[in-house]
């Protein structure tokens, strides 16, 4: 009991600190002056306004598909204009979870531009193909199929939004955890052009050029361009590179047809991004088992010996955004993408050397997706939309797991080339009963089918000739299998709001989510049991083995938004449960097959998890023109509390048969407490003005893994951030000093782990002399992969 007590007075402490006006920090929402009275213009460009000054219940929102006040919204919703990201140096997308109440983004383990994405516990750490991700990533409405290349960069971003809980009546994928926006910047009426460029610890060396001008009337071109460079936080010692560097290109292009504010809007873009980034090699935790090998002391120094094929990502897209105004009330939008990226990935697991537990990989994506959306809006008491949405997506993974220390150049070879095919439509309308009471009703209907042809064939003496190997065929293929399956689902949605006043709401909401399911890219074939007994393994036996059952959650919310003391301070309160049924957990392990140990895929619908907690977000402006300079003092915050379960865990333990182990898993990527402090102070200088801030965040223990490890899992640490800006008059120019994670300090953000562990309790195993037993390879896998160190940058702005 003193345990539970002290625990829960150390996260009240570092809540509060992380809360507390004595922290300087850059705010997800940087409010300026009161516009409580002022109603909102229905401009693109006055979105952008009121969004970048994060004016409390003023903020303009897209949540749900149409431009509301963000106090308005029954939705549990956090937004970042592109000027505050830019203001706090933020780098990627990753870098917002620190102030997102339960939002885990991440580079995936061994990769630099794959996203792992967690919204309120769901998500999806598993990139290969085969497997959906959790929460959906938006271009600009435009959803990312893949996890490849999903790391986006921020440069020429109008707004950022995350969505919380499940999503589905408002967008064309329907997403079972949330959905992270990303929307870049609408043309201006007249020519501009911007200039950026940074410096800063690690060569970091970034510059971006945006350009547009308008051709006519009703006729608008732009382009953005961007270098982003940094040298390594680490070595390679084996190879000498540098470890955890960044070397990317990256561009934008639109071209926009139509006067603004009139009938008629067609937006043409397209982008195109190369990664040359070095392989990220992880972190042995463990000495080598039969090397030695010790332990080196940098975290972000490796010795893995793969290189080949070289690390190569590229992504690029075409999109087609229009928008009709049928009428004073109707309007039509219709949404046409076409995107693909291709990445070669050498991911050492050992991070040795020897080719111990060597994967090298590819990765080719492509997905064409359309989307017809009707929204009415007359101004009377019923307003929303219908939309229609199809996708037709590929996605290929081939990789080698190369085990030469094993037998004789043992390689494990697996091709799997997924397809999916999904059709839905949905719809969600609102009623205004009155004023002060809404109702709000929307529902889906999907239909997916996934097909995949998966090919898992052993080698000996050498890799597979996918990969410039020597390796020879060893018996005949383990997994031969091509398959089908088709999957529907109606998922509802509705929420009752009521308005005290126009500047708050009191929401309930329930809503659910679906996941499709589809077969383990990785699994083996000839493992599938005689289910009838009748002494073979039939087609439908090891269909039925590699598949995976689609997993659905229903989400409760209740909730309060008000902008209050003359708009002075906002407060957003969000209490949810989230009953998840048929969880998806994939993963991989060493195995036997026929008579040889290997690699093998994992996959099972473990069952049942609850998810229940609430989240805080405030934006309070402290003092204005206190010392009779015009300044401003600002605290932002927020708190998140999760407490996440696993209610159910089948999983099948050889001479036992299926043992349900909840009570000794983990959700992964979901720590109990997240919470951010922010303190912004503003004052005129000179002409211009300046901005002083700081940002800190905090995240309690993480488990990467369902089975917890004490080697690799993270305990609870806090980040600090510091910003310093001058902008001039008219914002001509700007020049801000950034440090982020000033106090250096080291956290794991996932990792590879090898290592037998008990199958039902999850305890580490050791041998008779006390040493970790490897499940695969001979050296021990026990990797972790870290967050970035200490970063000071320098960045100018200027605008033409």
């Amino acid at each position: 009991m003193k345990a539970h007590i002290f625990a829960a007075s150390r996260h009240a402490w570092l809540i509060g600190s992380a809360l507390s006006g004595t922290i300087l920090v850059t705010s997800p929402a940087a409010a300026q002056d009161d516009q409580a009275d002022r109603p909102p213009e229905r401009t693109a460009q006055a979105t952008a306004n009121a969004v970048a000054a994060q004016n409390g219940g003023e903020i303009l929102v897209t949540a749900r598909r149409r431009e509301e006040r963000l106090v308005d919204v029954p939705v549990a919703v956090t937004t970042y204009s592109g000027e505050q990201l830019a203001r706090s140096g933020a780098g990627d997308i990753t870098e917002i979870a620190q102030t997102t109440p339960n939002v885990t983004l991440e580079p995936s383990r061994g990769t630099n531009s794959t996203l792992s994405a967690f919204i309120r516990g769901i998500g999806q750490q598993d990139p290969v193909s085969g497997f959906e991700q959790g929460v959906g990533i938006y271009l600009d409405d435009v959803y990312l199929n893949r996890p490849q290349a999903a790391v986006l960069d921020i440069y020429d971003v109008e707004r950022v939004e995350v969505l919380r809980g499940p999503q589905g009546t408002l967008y064309g994928r329907n997403t079972i955890g949330g959905a992270v926006k990303y929307v870049t910047k609408p043309l201006p009426d007249e020519f501009a052009l911007k200039v950026r460029g940074t410096y800063g610890s690690y060569d970091q060396a970034d510059a971006v050029v945006t350009v547009s001008t308008p051709l006519s009337d009703a006729v608008r071109v732009g382009a953005a361009g961007a270098r982003l460079s940094r040298g390594g936080f680490g070595t390679n010692l084996t190879t000498g590179e540098d470890n955890y560097n960044k070397d990317i290109w990256a561009a934008r292009g639109t071209l926009e047809f139509g006067e603004k504010g009139g009938p008629v809007l067609v937006r043409l873009s397209g982008d195109y991004t190369k990664d040359n980034s070095n392989s990220r090699g992880g972190h042995r935790i463990i000495p080598g088992r039969v090397s030695g090998a010790p332990v080196l002391d940098d975290v972000y120094d490796t010795r893995g010996g793969l290189n080949d094929p070289t690390q190569e990502v590229e992504a690029y897209g075409l999109s087609a955004n229009a928008t009709f105004e049928l009428s004073d009330a109707l309007t039509l939008r219709s949404i046409t993408a076409w995107r693909k990226d291709d990445s070669a990935s050498p991911i050492d697991f050992d991070a040795l050397s020897a080719v111990d537990v060597d994967v090298p990989a590819y990765y080719r994506n492509e997905q064409f997706s359309q989307e017809v959306q009707l929204l009415w809006d007359d101004g009377g008491p019923l307003s929303g939309l219908l939309g229609a949405y199809y996708l037709d997506a590929s996605a290929d993974t081939q990789f080698d797991v190369r085990l030469f220390t094993t037998l004789d150049g043992l390689t494990a070879f697996t091709q799997a080339d997924v397809d999916t095919k999904t059709f839905a439509v949905f719809g969600d309308f609102t009623y205004d009963f009155t004023e002060r009471l809404s109702l709000s009703l929307g529902g889906r209907y999907t239909w997916d089918k996934r097909s995949a042809d998966i090919l898992r064939q052993n080698y000996l003496g050498g890799g597979s000739p996918v990969f410039g190997g020597a390796g020879t065929p060893f018996g005949t293929p383990s997994t031969d299998f091509s398959g089908s399956e088709k999957f529907t689902k109606f998922t509802p949605r509705a929420s009752l709001s009521f308005k005290p006043s126009r500047d708050h709401n009191i929401y309930a909401s329930y809503s659910q989510g679906f996941k499709g399911g589809g077969f383990d890219p990785r699994g083996v074939g000839v493992n599938a049991p005689d289910l009838d007994e009748n002494g073979t393994v039939d087609e439908s036996e090891i269909t039925e083995f590699l598949s995976f059952k689609p997993e659905t959650v229903d989400s409760y919310e209740l909730g309060y938004k008000g902008s209050l003391m003359n708009g002075a301070l906002y407060v957003a309160l969000a209490a949810f449960r989230m009953d998840y049924k048929d969880v998806q957990i994939p993963g991989s392990s060493g195995c036997t097959v026929n008579g040889v140990a290997t690699f093998c895929g994992v996959i099972t619908n473990a069952g049942k998890a609850r998810f229940q907690g609430f989240e805080f977000e405030t934006n309070a402006r402290l003092a204005r023109d206190f010392a009779s300079l015009g300044d401003e003092l600002r605290l932002m915050g927020s708190v998140g509390y999760i407490d996440a379960k696993y209610k159910e865990y089948i999983t099948q333990i050889a001479g036992e048969g299926p043992v349900d182990v909840a009570d000794n898993r983990k959700v992964q990527n979901t720590p109990e407490w997240t919470a951010s402090g922010t303190l912004n102070y503003t004052t005129p200088l000179g002409a211009g003005s300046l901005s002083l801030g700081s940002t800190v965040s905090y995240r309690s223990k993480t488990y990467q893994f369902e089975i917890p490890n004490p080697y690799i899992d993270q305990d609870g640490y806090a980040l600090l951030d510091a910003s310093i800006v001058y902008t001039a008059p008219d914002d001509r120019w700007s020049l801000g000093i950034h440090g982020k994670n000033l106090t250096d300090k080291r956290y794991k953000t996932s990792g590879y782990t090898f290592i037998g562990a008990d199958p039902v309790t999850g305890e580490i195993l050791t041998d008779g002399s006390g040493n970790l037993i490897p499940t695969l390879g001979t050296e021990g896998t026990l990797t972790a992969f870290y967050g970035n160190p200490r970063q000071v940058f320098v960045t100018a702005t200027v605008k033409f």
